[in-house]
């Protein structure tokens, strides 16, 4: 990921650092309603990805318990494998939703919100699968409580969000032209 400046003086091709002088194309004074209601979208978002993802999962897991009384219990040594093909699973769909033509996962499809790059670029799988990692991590050291950053900054990020230089936005509003800003 080499960064490659432009005649404006701006950095392009590594949306994922956090990098403060970066241009901005979405101004939460300019365009608060990109911004309206984000967070409670996620939440609902995140509660029907739970969902989505735990299908095939649960699906896998019957799969296994079914076969393992038909081999004599030999077969449930396969449920060692459930939690390595469910993060890979998890992985992928985040991957590949975020990082897809819509950036946005169904939930977040589902609830009219979706991923961009701080320049207003569409996310793509690496960043996505990224995305991912890092919010189980915030949450798994750091207590659910971190997602309370959002509450207290206009783009309405949470921590994962400002270090992979991501925001989410509502798809129903209608952002108008996109405002070029930099932080001084």
């Amino acid at each position: 990921m080499s960064e490659s400046g432009n005649s404006s003086g701006t950095s392009s091709g590594a949306t994922w650092r956090n990098n403060p002088s970066a241009a901005q194309a979405y101004d939460p004074w300019l365009q608060p309603d990109l911004f309206a209601g984000v967070l409670t979208k996620r939440f609902f978002a995140f509660l029907v990805d739970l969902v989505v993802l735990s299908i095939p999962v649960v699906l896998i897991s019957i799969f296994i318990l079914i076969f393992g009384v038909i081999t004599l219990g030999l077969g449930w040594l396969l449920f060692g494998l459930i939690s390595p093909v469910a993060v890979i699973w998890a992985l992928v769909y985040y991957g590949a939703s975020l990082g897809g033509v819509h950036g946005a996962t169904a939930g977040m499809r589902l609830m009219g919100i979706q991923m961009r790059t701080r320049t207003g670029d569409r996310p793509y799988f690496m960043l996505g699968a990224i995305h991912a990692v890092l919010y189980w991590l915030s949450v798994s050291f750091l207590t659910p409580f971190i997602v309370l950053v959002g509450l207290f900054n206009g783009r309405r990020q949470l921590l994962h969000d400002m270090i992979l230089g991501t925001v989410f936005i509502n798809t129903n509003a209608n952002p108008g032209p996109v405002v070029q800003t930099t932080r001084v």
